[in-house]
C-alpha cells in the first residue's frame, strides 16, 4: 500500500506541473531526510514582473520619496511659505510644517481635515499650495491665507495669518494701497 501511495503522489505531481525530482521520496516522506530538505533552497524563477512588483517596495524601504522632485521655481516659492499654527477666523487655526524629508512639500491639517500640498506657479506672485488628489488649494497673500475645498467649492479657513502677516494686514489698515481702479480720472458722466 505505502508504494501505491508513493505512485499517486507521484502522479498528482506530474499533473500539477512539477517535476519528479522535486516530488518528495519515501525517505523524506516518513522524515529521515528532512535535513537534506531543508539545505536546498527552493530559488523561486526570476521575472521582469517580480522586479517591477518589488522596485517600489525598495524605494520606500530605503527611505527614497515616492513624490516627484519639484522644479527650481517651485522650490523658490516653497522657501516663502509660512509655516507653523496660523490662527483663523471664528477660532479655527492651521498647523503648516515643511517635509525636511521631501524639499517643497508641505503637510497642512486643521480640524478634520489634513493635506499634502505642494507649490504651484501662478501668474499674480501669490503663493499657491494644492493637494490635487483631495482638491485642496491654499492661497497665501501678504496679509492672510485661506484654505478652499475645490471641489465641492466652499473655503474651509479664511483669514489666517502668520505673523508676518499681521503686520502687513496692521500696516495696510494704516496706509491703505493705492485703488486698482481710479475713479477720479474717470471722465464725468453725461447728464441728459
Amino acid at each position: 500500500m505505502r508504494s501505491m501511495t508513493f505512485k499517486a503522489l507521484i502522479l498528482m505531481m506530474c499533473l500539477l506541473g512539477m517535476t519528479v525530482g522535486h516530488a518528495q521520496t519515501p525517505s523524506t516522506a516518513n522524515g529521515s531526510g528532512k535535513k537534506e530538505a531543508k539545505t536546498k533552497p527552493a530559488t523561486p524563477p526570476s521575472s521582469n514582473k517580480t522586479v517591477k512588483k518589488n522596485e517600489p517596495l525598495k524605494a520606500v524601504a530605503a527611505g527614497a520619496a515616492v513624490e516627484p522632485a519639484l522644479a527650481q521655481q517651485e522650490l523658490t516659492i516653497a522657501e516663502r511659505v509660512h509655516v507653523g499654527n496660523l490662527p483663523c477666523e471664528l477660532g479655527a487655526s492651521v498647523r503648516m510644517t515643511a517635509d525636511a524629508n521631501a524639499p517643497g512639500y508641505f503637510n497642512l491639517q486643521g480640524k478634520g481635515y489634513k493635506y499634502r500640498m505642494r507649490p504651484v506657479t501662478t501668474s499674480t506672485g501669490a503663493i499657491r499650495l494644492e493637494d490635487e488628489k483631495a482638491g485642496a488649494v491654499w492661497l497665501q497673500l501678504a496679509n492672510k491665507s485661506m484654505l478652499m475645498d475645490q471641489k465641492n467649492g466652499r473655503r474651509l479657513a479664511d483669514e489666517c495669518a502668520h505673523p508676518d502677516q499681521v503686520a502687513v494686514a496692521n500696516d495696510m489698515k494704516v496706509n491703505p494701497p493705492p485703488a486698482l481702479i481710479d475713479v477720479s480720472n474717470t471722465a464725468a458722466p453725461v447728464q441728459r
